[in-house]
């Protein structure tokens, strides 16, 4: 037995406990659906874990993003096995990535699902574990984000992709995903001063002090200006990305519940993104994929390439020397 592409170990990589660092080797056609190929395994001797959170019941349009997670992990099968463009460098030999599954939830208690989320979230961050989210609709950023504070000890900067601006009344019990910025912002939980939102193409009752990059500013910007303002604004405060999928244009993203035009394009994120490797990162989620609503998983490889471009930027952190955990 050994890790020769031309003579791979007979067993699933997903699934093999032995398995820690470097590339899978079985067809990107064939095995279990675990993100990027990467094992099945605690967080708790890992610099990331991804995870999924599918739910739905926040919608305010059309359901489906109970679905995503599993959509883009299935996308993301087709990314692995090659350094990843344009960094060019493996993220797999530079840090242990595990796809730890999924949250679980009573779907019949709402009402239980936050803390439910929050609880399972604030495990995977025991060891200082970094995660990486998929989603499930918005809402399940607000109990990530106490998760996450909590473990830090200091609020973050909000680092927010979207066409809304999720800042809608809320009560305190709601669970809605139009709302989750009012509640963190309420709760202290970001900074709103170093707090940014790319790419909004609908008006909302009020901004909360955040800072933004509507979608017609972010083409007159291009993609690297508008890192650049992130950047600036951010500066060394530490930092989450929320990512909406429904931030892409429709023509690139058509599987999510509440789809604007006049977006970005796949690239024009990708290109944004990967220029934010600087920020003091410590955290990431893709939320809105809504398979029902998709063509040909285009939506769901887009969020997939996201999440792995996010996961290359903590690779290039590393291999620098700095330190990914929190």
């Amino acid at each position: 037995m050994n890790d020769d592409p031309a003579h791979p170990r007979p067993v699933d990589r997903a699934l093999d406990l032995e398995f820690r660092y470097g590339q899978s080797t079985e067809p990107n056609y064939s095995g279990a659906v675990s993100f990027l190929r990467r094992p099945y395994r605690s967080a708790s001797d890992a610099d990331v874990a991804v995870w999924g959170v599918p739910l739905d019941v926040a919608v305010s349009n059309r359901p489906g993003t109970r679905f995503g997670p599993r959509a883009i992990r299935e996308a993301s099968t087709i990314l692995d096995g090659d350094p990843i463009y344009p960094f060019g460098v493996d993220a797999f030999a530079e840090m242990a990535v595990v796809d730890t599954g999924d949250a679980a939830f009573d779907h019949g208690r709402p009402e239980e699902i936050p803390a439910a989320i929050e609880a399972q979230a604030r495990e995977r961050l025991r060891s200082g574990t970094q995660l990486v989210t998929l989603g499930g609709d918005h809402f399940i950023t607000y109990p990530i984000l106490r998760a996450l504070v909590a473990r830090l000890g200091t609020p973050i900067a909000l680092i927010h992709f979207d066409a809304h601006q999720d800042t809608w009344p809320d009560d305190g019990d709601r669970i809605d995903h139009g709302t989750f910025v009012r509640r963190v912002v309420r709760e202290g939980l970001i900074i709103p001063e170093r707090s940014i939102q790319i790419g909004i193409r609908t008006h909302a009752p009020e901004d909360l002090g955040i800072a933004r990059v509507d979608g017609f500013e972010f083409d007159e910007l291009g993609a690297l200006a508008a890192a650049s303002r992130i950047l600036g604004h951010v500066k060394d405060a530490p930092a989450y990305i929320t990512f909406d999928i429904d931030a892409l244009d429709p023509a690139f993203a058509p599987g999510t519940g509440t789809p604007v035009c006049g977006g970005l394009s796949t690239r024009e994120a990708q290109a944004c993104l990967m220029s934010l490797g600087s920020l003091d990162l410590k955290g990431f989620d893709i939320v809105e994929v809504s398979p029902p609503y998709d063509h040909a998983g285009i939506t769901s490889l887009a969020g997939a390439m996201l999440a792995q471009t996010y996961l290359s930027l903590l690779a290039a952190r590393k291999a620098n020397g700095q330190s990914i955990a929190v």
